[in-house]
């Protein structure tokens, strides 16, 4: 295998890979890797309609890309008084696998009233979080899923960051998540969360 064919199979890989993906996002992003080089071995084999193809598919992406930097979300956070509440009830039977992937110790019954509530993204429901009291000033998430649509980290920037508020008014200080499910512990480290060196596992975060 030379290295024009290596190209070739590397952008068949990521075309295909891109197309199992679930978020829209990093689906346009795989796939412009993926397009723009299965572009390059077009060119490199004189297969021009494929080049042309590629390049047109890289730059529609690159054009989708960019759309959904630029575009502006409204943000709200939409508390759950009820835990009978039926778009609760709804949204928890809808996600219940995905949501077992990344909580799989999580229950319908840690839910608590006045200590959970949905993430609103211009209205739609894209996320859920679930905590508890461990003092007056620390709580353990329980539960802060995004469903996979909208996994780009501006959930999580609008509660930790913008509306960091939430648990400050409340009195709460320190943050913590238990978790040993790899992607939710790389989540945790970028949105500002430390691990434990005591307790591999547990990841702390403290607000101002």
């Amino acid at each position: 295998m030379n290295y024009t064919e290596l190209i070739g199979y590397i952008g068949s890989v990521l075309i295909a890979v891109s197309l199992m993906m679930k978020n829209i996002y990093y689906l346009r992003r795989i796939n412009l890797f993926g397009a723009s080089t299965f572009a390059v071995y077009g060119l490199l084999v004189g297969a021009i309609p494929v080049f042309i193809l590629n390049s047109f598919i890289s730059i529609v992406d690159i054009y989708y890309i960019l759309e959904a930097k630029r575009a502006k979300a409204y943000f709200t956070l939409l508390p759950i008084a009820n835990s009978n509440n039926a778009l609760l009830k709804k949204f928890l039977n809808f996600y219940k696998d995905d949501i077992n992937l990344f909580f799989p110790n999580f229950r319908e019954n840690k839910i608590e009233e006045d200590k959970s509530f949905f993430i609103l993204r211009n209205l739609v429901p894209v996320g859920l979080f679930v905590y508890k009291e461990l003092s007056d000033t620390e709580i353990l998430i329980e539960l802060d899923y995004a469903i996979p649509d909208y996994r780009d980290l501006k959930n999580a920037r609008f509660v930790y960051f913008a509306q960091s508020n939430h648990f400050s008014k409340n009195g709460y200080k320190i943050l913590n998540a238990e978790t040993s499910v790899p992607a939710h512990k790389k989540y945790l480290k970028k949105i500002g969360f430390k691990e434990d060196q005591k307790q591999p596992g547990i990841f702390i975060k403290k607000i101002k």
